[in-house]
């Protein structure tokens, strides 16, 4: 048999070295992780705009058998939070902070207050560079949204850039890039919106990509590409990270016909029916308690499905969502597969989740401009259109589901993306991991998590530390607190309180209560959680003490944490 070089054992012996100092012997005391033979890959995946009960396992109708399979051998979190929208939520989820602190208060513009950057800053640290630091593979594809857009200052150049008729460079500054924050490959799109079939800001590593194939879908390139890094990495001895950063189900509400085609008829019922369905269901399957989680009426409910005189559109509009959602499970269940062939499914950590509740926005109404263009690449019109007479679903129209169905998609809580609401931040998480997690399989965990506590986490579980500098750069320490406990059914004490906010929506959790208000009516509201997790019987006016001390709370966060509270809206 030909012996090995030494060259090709140098990568094997230096885990070697890492795991006898002590890289995942993760001592008593420490986080009580179970130690594996060799520390686990990470695979963190993260829909966009889903809805809280979107995935079969949270009780839709939408078929998503693959994250069914991960909640069935893994556990679902049950009081999980994001900040409400994409790039503050992604800003969290990657640097362990508040997004405030990560410089993304709002979007993605640039601006000159510190909370406010419109990208990462320089005191903070990603997922990638902390697990890189510590002898991972790491690896993105999919939506990245945390860097500052560049955008042209003649609107018809803008949208030339964004059908694809004239080229403008980098979408991004480069410093800001993927590849730059301890990505070692990235495939995906810098900006937020994309057209699903020919998308605008995709790049593979920092190089713009000019063309795609002709039966080119974005969810079904994100996946893929996904699963060709696998396969490369299956090849070598150290682990990897992943981040998977879907743009489905995001309008425009962009499918492929045989997946539309299976839920034609499914939305015809209308919004009460499916809504109603959805409860039951979750009731069933003991995700929720109908006595501490009580059913809430339709928001706007006062026009029936009956009396709606857009049903057709819709019941189509809703298919589509749907479509989205079950093509990327099947994409994941690709991933999936691929773990399991190349014998590294057993010690893969995966995690996923969503980055808001399911929008409400009619992006017909924003009509072309910024992110959306006006015409396809070969010059075809795309339609915005406002009377709802143009059918969902093919490139050459931009459409969403609008507020009523993203009321549906996030039962049985209150309205959506963007507000602080529990619709809007309280994101599903499925937890997989056979070699590492030894709760129940199938359970839930009740413990009260946030997006910001993946950096804890996945420091623990890969042995790696969190750096208090970095670059020459002093690091802001991570306020997140690891989910290991509940990987092995322990109740954690978790977090003291949680706090949000975008656009003047904001939010204050302590324990079991909360103190919320609106992007547009910013009284303060108050909620039992534990008794009215649906936030049904607002308690301000009987508790008004506690009002007060919660309102405080939040302010001293807001002074520490570089909250300028505005109004407005962005996309």
């Amino acid at each position: 048999m030909k012996k090995r070089p030494f060259v090709a054992l140098f990568p094997l012996l230096l885990l070697v070295f890492v795991l006898a100092l002590g890289g995942f012997s993760l001592k008593k005391g420490h986080t009580g992780v179970t130690p594996a033979v060799r520390r686990p890959n990470i695979l963190l995946i993260m829909a966009d705009d889903l809805g809280y009960s979107d995935l079969g396992c949270y009780g839709s109708e939408i078929k998503t058998p693959n994250l069914d399979y991960l909640a069935r051998n893994g556990i679902r979190y049950t009081q999980f939070y994001n900040t409400s929208r994409c790039c503050p939520t992604r800003a969290a989820l990657l640097t362990g902070l508040y997004n405030h602190q990560a410089g993304i208060g709002k979007m993605t513009d640039a601006e000159d207050q510190p909370g406010y950057r419109g990208h990462l800053t320089d005191n903070t640290v990603t997922l990638a560079e902390v697990l890189k630091s510590a002898g991972y593979q790491t690896a993105m594809v999919g939506k990245w949204h945390v860097s500052n857009t560049t955008v042209q200052k003649n609107p018809q150049d803008q949208l030339a850039w964004l059908n694809h008729q004239k080229d403008f460079g980098d979408f991004a500054p480069i410093e800001q890039y993927p590849t730059r924050r301890g990505f070692d490959k990235y495939f995906g799109n810098i900006w937020g919106v994309v057209d699903f079939f020919d998308p605008f800001s995709l790049v593979n590593g920092t190089e713009p990509v000019k063309t795609v194939p002709k039966n080119y879908y974005h969810t079904d390139a994100i996946n893929d590409t996904a699963v060709a890094y696998i396969r490369s990495y299956a090849k070598t001895a150290a682990p990897f990270f992943m981040y998977v950063a879907h743009t489905a189900p995001h309008w425009p509400l962009m499918a492929l016909p045989e997946d539309i085609a299976k839920y034609e008829d499914t939305y015809k019922p209308g919004w009460d029916v499916i809504r109603k369905n959805r409860y039951d269901r979750m009731v069933k399957m003991g995700l929720i308690d109908p006595k501490t989680t009580p059913f809430s009426r339709r928001w706007q409910d006062d026009l029936s499905w009956e009396a709606n005189p857009d049903k057709e559109w819709d019941a189509r509009a809703m298919a589509v969502h749907a479509a989205m959602i079950d093509r990327m499970d099947q994409g994941i269940g690709r991933i999936i597969k691929t773990l399991r062939e190349t014998g590294q499914l057993e010690n893969t950590l995966i995690l996923f989740l969503s980055d808001n509740g399911a929008s409400p926005e009619n992006c017909a109404a924003y009509g072309p401009g910024f992110d959306r263009p006006n015409q396809t690449r070969d010059g075809r019109p795309i339609s915005y259109d406002l009377k709802k007479q143009v059918m969902p679903g093919p490139q050459t129209t931009y459409a969403s589901i609008g507020q009523r169905w993203a009321n549906v998609a996030n039962t049985p809580y209150q309205y959506w993306k963007a507000e602080s609401s529990e619709g809007g931040v309280r994101t599903p998480l499925v937890a997989f991991w056979p070699a590492g997690i030894s709760a129940k399989k199938g359970g839930f965990s009740a413990q009260v998590g946030h997006v910001m506590d993946f950096m804890p986490t996945l420091v623990a579980v890969a042995g790696a530390t969190y750096p208090t500098t970095f670059r020459g750069h002093t690091i802001t320490p991570t306020p997140g607190l690891s989910l290991v406990p509940s990987f092995q059914g322990k109740k954690a004490a978790g977090h003291e309180a949680l706090f949000n906010e975008h656009f003047g929506a904001r939010f204050v959790r302590s324990g079991h209560w909360k103190l919320v208000s609106g992007s547009r009516d910013t009284t303060w509201q108050l909620y039992n959680l534990s008794a009215d997790a649906s936030e049904t019987q607002n308690l301000a006016a009987q508790q008004p003490e506690k009002v007060r001390q919660l309102a405080a709370l939040w302010q001293q966060w807001a002074a520490e944490h570089r909250v300028f509270p505005k109004p407005g809206k962005k996309n």
